[in-house]
């Protein structure tokens, strides 16, 4: 499942610490989940996956697809592709302001793990 999650990361073209702050950890935490230092737990299994349309059975199994198909992405699309450049231009910055404030929300909602030990602070 450690080489998949760091196919994961590379294909989305995030580093350690970009994707780490995803999941609310630090690099160095990330970093030991990676090289199968720490376990990678049914928690942050679940956020990546939701996070990123990462398909779980491919991610603990290795079977199936990397990427899920939203079914609202071919509708997303259509409508995007009706909308006027600078409307275009509009959305997309609104939708990177909207991942952010998500980024925000799960480094709010996830514990801190700074310690290398395990342990949370």
């Amino acid at each position: 499942m450690l080489q998949r999650l760091k196919q994961v990361r590379k294909a989305l073209g995030y580093t350690q610490t970009e994707f780490a702050k995803f999941l609310g950890i630090t690099q160095t935490s990330y970093s030991m989940i990676e090289n199968g230092i720490r376990p990678l737990s049914d928690k942050y299994v679940r956020i990546i996956c939701i996070t990123f349309n990462v398909s779980e059975q491919y991610l603990v199994s290795g079977q199936g697809e990397m990427f899920v198909s939203s079914p609202h992405k071919k509708e997303l699309l259509d409508l995007f592709s009706q909308l006027l450049p600078d409307t275009q231009d509009y959305l997309l910055i609104m939708a990177k302001e909207l991942l952010k404030m998500q980024q925000k929300l799960f480094e709010c909602t996830s514990p801190l793990e700074d310690n290398t030990d395990g342990k949370k602070s």
